[in-house]
């Protein structure tokens, strides 16, 4: 049964689908030897599709992970203090994967796992800075506390760029905050709060470049698709 092109190079994870439709409209995709069309289907088990004269890539066995990580849970595969760590909550996947990044213990919300090493190492060097969000709960906030919030710190000698914060809800001296930040400095978001006279008292993050939490359940995980792995090496 035939599928879109788009479709087929997202799913060998070679591209987004939206970049394969410009590499389609770019004439860098033939089928059975005929330039292909933005439109055309095609079967990937059946046809010859090539990409700049080459064939696509055969699917690896590569697995990619999204958890919703609980509080209580380090990231580190071993801990010499005996805490429960995430990677045993995915330890069902039916291979041995490490976290990509941390989400330290106090903290839940996404958190990927893979064992692929080449696609972990681009997505936490800092050249890439793929953005993070997290909604982040607070106390000691006074009017005015998103303003600071939002100005770049330095932290281990390292100026941070400008996060995003919007201001989600504020009572008293309670907030709740809504903060994209670039980078992934040791316990980051926690230590802009701390600068700007705030504690955090709960931190979710809920998106990571242009993946979702969505509605995974806490505690529970899901596969990434070939397509989502495409999206995230582009970024």
């Amino acid at each position: 049964m035939g599928e879109r092109l788009q479709k087929i190079l997202a799913a060998r994870g070679v591209a987004s689908r939206r970049k394969a439709e410009k590499w389609i409209q770019q004439g860098r995709v033939t089928v059975n030897g005929a330039i292909a069309q933005l439109g055309d289907t095609a079967d990937a088990e059946q046809d010859e599709i090539l990409l700049d004269g080459k064939p696509l890539p055969e699917p690896k066995g590569y697995v990619y992970i999204l958890l919703n990580k609980p509080r209580g849970y380090v990231t580190t595969l071993s801990d010499e203090k005996g805490r429960p760590n995430a990677a045993q909550l995915v330890q069902d996947c039916g291979c041995r994967v490490y976290p990509v990044g941390r989400l330290d213990m106090d903290s839940e919300g996404l958190l990927l796992f893979t064992n692929d090493g080449d696609f972990a190492n681009a997505l936490m060097h800092p050249k890439h800075q793929v953005k993070k969000t997290y909604e982040v709960w607070v106390t000691g906030y006074v009017p005015g506390g998103e303003v600071r919030l939002s100005q770049p710190v330095t932290l281990d000698g390292y100026t941070i760029r400008k996060p995003e914060v919007r201001l989600l809800k504020a009572e008293e001296n309670k907030a709740k905050f809504l903060v994209t930040i670039h980078e992934g400095r040791y316990r980051q978001v926690r230590r802009m709060c701390q600068a700007a006279g705030m504690q955090v008292t709960r931190l979710r993050r809920i998106r990571e470049g242009s993946l979702s939490l969505g509605k995974l359940p806490l505690g529970a995980w899901r596969y990434l698709t070939l397509e989502e792995v495409a999206q995230l090496r582009e970024e």
